[in-house]
C-alpha cells in the first residue's frame, strides 16, 4: 500500500508543473466555467454486501487535463459507511476522465485509509453533464470495495 500512496503522491506532486500555464485555449475548452459539481447514485459491493450509495463531487479544473477536488459517498444495505475523499481528475480525451485519490472510509466497526482509482465518461449537454463510472476503493487492512453508478452535475 505505501507504493501506491507514494505513486499518488508523486503524481499530485507533478500537477503544478502541468497547471502552471492557463491559456485562451484553456478557456475555450472549458466555456461553462472551471468549478463543476455532480450528485452521484450507485452502489457498492464490499465484502458480499451490496449497497446503494449516494454522494457529491466537486471539481475545479485547472486546465483542460486536470481537475482537482472532493468527494463524499454514503454507501447503505448493510455497509453503512462514509467514504471522503481527495482526487485528482485527469481528463484525458472526448468525455475519458480517470480519478485517483486518497481518503478514508468510516464505517459502523473501523475506520480505513483507502485509495481510489476510477474511470467515468462525461456526456456534456451545454453546462449539464451525465457520466457513468466505475471505481475500485483499495482499502488498506480490509477488503476491497467497487463504486459504480451514474453522477448528474452541471459546471458553472
Amino acid at each position: 500500500m505505501s507504493k501506491t500512496l507514494a505513486l499518488i503522491l508523486f503524481a499530485l506532486s507533478s500537477l503544478p508543473a502541468l497547471s502552471s500555464e492557463t491559456s485562451a485555449h484553456d478557456e475555450h475548452h472549458l466555456p461553462h466555467g472551471r468549478h463543476h459539481i455532480s450528485v452521484f447514485l450507485g452502489t457498492t459491493d464490499l465484502e458480499g454486501n451490496t449497497g446503494f450509495t449516494q454522494g457529491i463531487d466537486y471539481e475545479y479544473r485547472i486546465n483542460g487535463l486536470i481537475g482537482l477536488g472532493g468527494v463524499a459517498e454514503y454507501a447503505l444495505g448493510g455497509i453503512e459507511a462514509w467514504t471522503i475523499l481527495a482526487v485528482a481528475d485527469i481528463h484525458l480525451k472526448n468525455g475519458l476522465i480517470l480519478q485517483v485519490g486518497p481518503g478514508f472510509e468510516h464505517g459502523d466497526e473501523e475506520d480505513v485509509f483507502v485509495t481510489r482509482f476510477g474511470a467515468l465518461y462525461e456526456f456534456e449537454f451545454g453546462k449539464y453533464t451525465i457520466s457513468p463510472q466505475v471505481h475500485f476503493d483499495d482499502h488498506t487492512g480490509s477488503e476491497d470495495a467497487v463504486v459504480y453508478g451514474i453522477a448528474f452535475g452541471f459546471s458553472f
